[in-house]
């Protein structure tokens, strides 16, 4: 049996197989996978019944029954759902944990491979496919099978299926290879069932503190540009443990900050935030050179001043507000009614006709400034939508702002959840901070359709540069085909 380290093989066409935990993987630990499809698919309160158990889970794995571990949380965590809704999952939040658990070293032979690719895991193929397929070009997945009776989950697992030990994967990656023929190479955890590498010609064994480092973000496979779910960090048992001691603290950090905001004058509101953990910093006006999309402001016409950002939070218009202590207005396209209840500063929501929605906010720029998020949605990673030129045909005054923001522990948008919440979450971390970082302003409504489609393209590049992150052409709709499969007009409030 050969060691993995400094490993090389420079033969694209063979096949291989490895294992997805402890190997292809960093971690053993599938409990931080179950939580988050018993949180997104199940609700909170289904993922606090799964940690309170979490210790007799651990306790069956110490004891070595491991099998009766993995059927527990497979019980409490799918028990009753649909099984779209955990497909669901799956593809929009659980790829983003994998990819950050990514072993760097197993990524690189496993890529290194043109051959047939293969991969077990004890997690419910259900769960790990969609990522595999799309991130990993895998050609076969044996993994856990969930009993489906109509389209709800039973939380039992179909017997065959590779959550049992010992030659559960012999047989089942026999039966997928075929009787006669061998893999070439197998890739498997010391700590893990090990049987199929009978079946390869080559074997490599990776130990848990082998070549341990994950997989940097720039070496990703492809762009892993929209993702989904409230938590910010991987919930192992102890933080999340941790979010769920947090929360009730969080509640009332979120309704203190709502009411300060809604109560005091910038002034006043800037320090007391402060002081409870919320940092607000704006940054000194930024003259633009090389990506100046239109430097000179003639007289303005409209009495307002348009800012325009990308989009990160919902918050970003009145935090925005608050920044620069002057009262604003924001249109959006989809905003629920408690948000607009909660609001401190004046909303109006969009209809998505070009027509009226012109009319309307040419209308709020005469009545005073705007704030105009022209992603028409928010991002959480490092990219930066296309920005629609709408605005660029209203305002004669626009300053572009490049907005940054951050909570530790939970996110603030959503795009499969209840859009009422966004808000609440992201007021609930222990230490959300925003930063504007306002351009000098450049002048809008130019004589043809074609030049505001430059000074959208432009001012996209600008807050890009700005931000470090990377403009592309993807829109809204983009976003929630991928994550919700619908085109983000009809969104739960």
């Amino acid at each position: 049996m050969g060691s993995f380290s400094g490993f090389i093989d420079r033969n694209t066409q063979r096949s291989i197989a490895v294992q997805l935990e402890g190997a292809l993987l960093i971690s053993t630990d599938l409990f931080p996978y179950f939580v988050l499809v018993a949180l997104e698919a199940g609700g909170l309160l289904r993922a606090v019944a799964l940690l309170l158990f979490y210790p007799i889970i651990w306790l069956l794995n110490l004891t070595r029954h491991r099998t009766a571990a993995l059927h527990a949380m497979i019980f409490i965590s799918t028990f009753g759902l649909k099984i779209h809704s955990i497909k669901a999952v799956a593809k929009a939040t659980l790829q983003k944990f994998f990819l950050e658990d990514i072993r760097e070293s197993s990524f690189k032979v496993f890529s290194g491979y043109g051959g047939k690719k293969y991969v077990l895991t004890r997690l419910p193929r259900v769960m790990v496919e969609p990522f595999l397929r799309e991130y990993l070009d895998v050609n076969c997945v044996i993994g856990t099978e969930l009993k489906v009776i109509g389209r709800t989950c039973s939380g039992l697992v179909v017997p065959t299926g590779a959550d049992r030990a010992e030659m559960e994967w012999f047989q089942a990656l026999k039966v997928a290879c075929g009787d006669d023929q061998l893999i070439d190479v197998g890739l498997a955890a010391r700590s893990e069932d090990r049987s199929f590498l009978l079946l390869c010609k080559e074997h490599y064994v990776i130990s848990p503190q082998e070549d341990a480092s994950p997989l940097a973000r720039k070496d990703y496979p492809k762009p892993f540009i929209f993702h989904d779910g409230r938590l910010v960090t991987r919930p192992d048992p102890i933080r999340f443990l941790a979010v769920f001691l947090w929360f009730p603290i969080g509640v009332f950090l979120a309704v203190t900050r709502v009411l300060v905001g809604i109560v005091f004058p910038y002034k006043v509101a800037l320090p007391i935030l402060a002081l409870n953990g919320f940092r607000i910093r704006i940054g000194v006006p930024v003259t633009q050179k090389e990506t100046d999309p239109k430097s000179v402001v003639e007289s303005p016409k409209t009495k307002g001043t348009l800012y325009v950002c990308n989009h990160q939070t919902l918050l970003d218009p009145v935090l925005l507000s608050t920044a620069i202590l002057r009262r604003v207005s924001a249109v959006t396209y989809s905003l629920s009614s408690f948000s607009e209840v909660i609001s401190p500063i004046p909303t109006v929501r969009l209809t998505r006709d070009r027509f009226k929605d012109r009319e309307i906010m040419r209308s709020m720029l005469e009545r005073g400034d705007l704030v105009v998020c022209p992603e028409g949605t928010t991002c959480r990673e490092q990219y930066l939508l296309r920005f629609s030129p709408l605005f660029a045909e209203i305002a004669d005054k626009i300053v572009p702002v490049a907005v940054r923001a951050r909570g530790g522990m939970f996110y603030g948008t959503t795009a499969r959840g209840y859009k009422w919440l966004d808000s609440p979450f992201f007021l609930m971390n222990p230490f959300p901070w925003y930063e504007f970082n306002l351009h000098e302003p450049v002048s809008g409504r130019p004589d043809s359709k074609e030049l505001c489609y430059d000074i959208a393209n432009g001012i996209q590049m600008l807050i890009g540069k700005t931000l470090g992150f990377e403009c592309t052409n993807l829109t809204r709709r983009d976003k929630y085909r991928m994550l919700a499969g619908n085109d983000g007009i009809d969104q739960r409030n």
